[in-house]
């Protein structure tokens, strides 16, 4: 007996959490009780809490049902499906593959059509996957090292050598895109989100303008970008499209940013510089 109590000790613990605790962390963030999401999923609260300690394995279908309440992005649903045993049931296909063709003509005539706008296409991690060719002139003196792929938006934007320093309304317009990383590391549980907002966080200025921004009185109905600009200062609004029911992981993840002029003469500028280029 001495020695099997001696070998127990010396085993380690396993890191890899099972699907149940898996599906407990995401109830938890979530901020669901057992008792509101058994009710929603249709199964007891007993049997809702066997899973989540391992006592009883979940089907297939349940987990999907599970997740599906929690709103569980779809790369997540898969590791928690190789937690619980099961095969990933989502793919994740390349946007160059000719399984992704259609997906993809469809995004590129939309960043077409956008033109002399600018619109950019982003994976879930803010890295620029496609843009339109009114990106380009506003990225002057932008430092070459951030623009080598993969391009990430929030480098780009909140870097000191990045367009920080030709933003304007500089305070504005971090506090929006760090409160953003800030929700979607939250909302995701995704480790290398939490490292970009480390990250970003360590620019000068960043952390302070996260922790102590308050929104500011304003008649304006939308934020805007405020970019300086060779051909003048540009007020942009943008808005961000994805997807509807996606079952690939890779479009799942995929947001369109189209940026609007915000007033006429940023139009006519927009306007002017694509005729230029």
């Amino acid at each position: 007996m001495p020695i099997a109590r001696r070998y127990r000790r010396l085993v380690p613990e396993t890191t890899t959490p099972h699907g149940g605790a898996l599906l407990r962390q995401w109830r938890q963030r979530r901020r669901r009780s057992q008792l509101d999401l058994a009710l929603d999923t249709g199964i007891s609260a007993r049997h809702l809490s066997f899973v989540e300690t391992g006592r009883s394995r979940p089907s297939r279908g349940l987990l999907l049902a599970l997740a599906e309440q929690l709103e569980v992005p779809l790369r997540e649903r898969n590791a928690l499906m190789l937690a619980a045993g099961y095969a990933p049931v989502y793919a994740e296909t390349d946007l160059d593959s000719a399984e992704s063709q259609q997906a993809r003509e469809a995004i590129e005539r939309l960043l077409a059509g956008h033109e002399p706008y600018p619109a950019v296409v982003l994976d879930r991690w803010g890295d620029v996957v496609l843009s339109n060719r009114a990106v380009g002139p506003l990225l002057e003196g932008v430092d070459p090292e951030l623009l080598a792929p993969p391009v990430n938006t929030y480098r780009l934007s909140l870097h000191p050598k990045g367009m920080i320093s030709r933003i304007r309304n500089a305070e504005e317009w971090t506090a929006h895109l760090g409160h953003r990383l800030t929700r979607l590391a939250r909302l995701t549980g995704d480790a290398r989100l939490a490292e970009l907002l480390d990250e970003i966080r360590s620019y000068p200025g960043v952390a302070e303008v996260l922790d102590d921004y308050h929104e500011p009185t304003t008649n304006e109905l939308l934020l805007t970008l405020q970019l300086d600009h060779p051909a003048g200062e540009l007020r942009l609004i943008s808005t961000v499209t994805s997807f509807g029911s996606a079952h690939d992981v890779t479009l799942s993840e995929l947001t369109v940013e189209s940026f609007f002029p915000a007033d006429d003469a940023t139009r006519q500028r927009l306007q002017d510089v694509s005729t230029s280029n």
